[in-house]
């Protein structure tokens, strides 16, 4: 089995906000990435509009229909986020913390206190309840009572954050001890029907590591890839992961 590409084309929306001229395209972002082979798209809707708007996610999700893959829309624990999800009804939702201060996000759900994990049970309610069939993945820390958590909540997956993994890969610091928490929350999951996901901050180099693994079954990637698509275009770059992936199939 070879591990799922999402890519994530929040930066294209980051871009063209820049100026708010329209361009480029977040749709023909969508086309670019589906045709060269990506197996889902992710977009974040946050509450302060800073990248992806409103407009974007039917549009994104028109794209992803054509081609026949799934839209993951990452969203806040926001009932207006919700609300648009519901009209919109996208295969997955990932759900993600939010602060308006941070750059990026910069961490996991909290699930371990009664008012974190509260919330997020209500929000799954209410998405469930609105969207038949919706998959609800939970972006959080590596961390075994976590994966307990996303377990006892139904989710259908959990997304580890891997951003302080991959700084910390990019700066030359020793990552084993990411690694070994990966593989231990690997190990709670694994004989459940909780999907096991990466994704935050990785690059074509940090990826390997991970998927020597053998544990991810999808990854979501964003900003290196369109990063990287300035010099060598979004078909090249996605296509070099995709190879990659196969390189270390399941």
């Amino acid at each position: 089995m070879i591990p799922r590409l999402g890519v994530n084309i929040d930066h294209v929306a980051t871009l063209r906000q820049q100026r708010d001229e329209g361009y480029p395209n977040v749709q023909l972002a969508a086309d670019a990435s589906l045709k060269a082979g990506a197996d889902q798209i992710t977009i974040h809707l946050r509450e302060d509009r800073r990248h992806i708007q409103d407009a974007d996610v039917p549009a994104v999700f028109e794209m992803t229909q054509k081609y026949g893959k799934p839209l993951n829309l990452e969203m806040g624990s926001s009932d207006e986020i919700a609300d648009i999800a519901i009209s919109i009804k996208p295969e997955w939702i990932c759900l993600v913390p939010e602060k308006r201060e941070e750059k990026t996000t910069e961490g996991g759900l909290d699930l371990l206190s009664a008012e974190g994990y509260s919330r997020i049970e209500k929000m799954m309610a209410k998405l469930r309840a609105g969207i038949e069939g919706v998959k609800i993945s939970l972006f959080v820390e590596a961390n075994d009572e976590v994966m307990r958590r996303s377990i006892e909540l139904g989710a259908d997956a959990v997304e580890i954050h891997t951003g302080h993994y991959a700084t910390d890969f990019l700066k030359g610091v020793d990552i084993q001890h990411y690694l070994e928490s990966f593989k231990s929350s690997y190990e709670v999951v694994k004989d459940t029907p909780v999907g096991y996901h990466a994704g935050h901050g990785l690059t074509l180099e940090s990826v390997i590591p991970l998927l020597e693994l053998k544990v991810f079954k999808e990854y979501n990637i964003g900003h290196w890839i369109v990063a990287q698509s300035v010099f060598e275009g979004l078909d090249s770059v996605i296509k070099k992961f995709l190879s990659k992936f196969e390189e270390y199939s399941l």
